[in-house]
């Protein structure tokens, strides 16, 4: 499989990391691209530089690379997620923009018909955010709002965080068992 991850400015820059790391054990082709501003939020966040980062994918393109493969409908990409989403890329990618190679691949999922999940990290919504969620949705993405269950009564941060991220991988179609999946424990042969 062949998964392009696209990581932008907004907080949540754990959840991007942890999805990479995540796909790596998987043995997924990975795609990267970071926004700049994404970068200073990780540093931030996460702690890492930018090549422990970079080496967590198959292949990195810099946000203004528009010549990069994932660029073109004719290169197969099974999946894009855009972990974190900005409220500004959720918007160009909900009204078609295309600002740089983020925008351009989940621009290309969305017209090839490919899974497109936007994991939108913002609280609280105004409705422009709302109704650019419904766009992005009608669209054919998978739009995820950063928000953790507790159900599976997390004792850690992480366990928090590699939850959410077991769910994204869920959603792209991936098969794991990283989570602890709700009901398991009530099914007997």
């Amino acid at each position: 499989m062949r998964i392009f991850v696209g990581v932008t400015g907004a907080s949540g820059a754990i959840y991007a990391v942890r999805l990479l790391e995540y796909l790596r054990k998987l043995n997924v082709e990975v795609h990267l691209s970071v926004s700049r501003t994404a970068w200073k939020i990780v540093k931030h966040e996460v702690g890492l530089d930018r090549d422990s980062v970079i080496s967590l994918a198959d292949y990195y393109w810099e946000e203004d690379d528009l010549e990069a493969p994932p660029a073109s409908g004719s290169f197969r990409i099974d999946a894009v997620a855009v972990v974190p989403c900005s409220t500004k890329t959720l918007a160009a990618i909900a009204n078609g923009l295309t600002t740089n190679l983020i925008t351009r691949a989940a621009e290309v999922a969305l017209k090839e018909r490919r899974r497109l999940v936007l994991v939108v990290r913002e609280s609280p919504l105004s409705l422009v955010h709302i109704r650019n969620m419904e766009l992005a949705t009608v669209a054919g993405a998978v739009v995820m709002p950063a928000a953790p269950p507790f159900y599976h009564k997390p004792k850690t941060l992480e366990e928090l965080i590699d939850f959410f991220v077991g769910r994204i991988l869920d959603v792209l179609g991936l098969e794991h068992d990283f989570i602890r999946r709700w009901g398991r424990d009530r099914l007997r042969k």
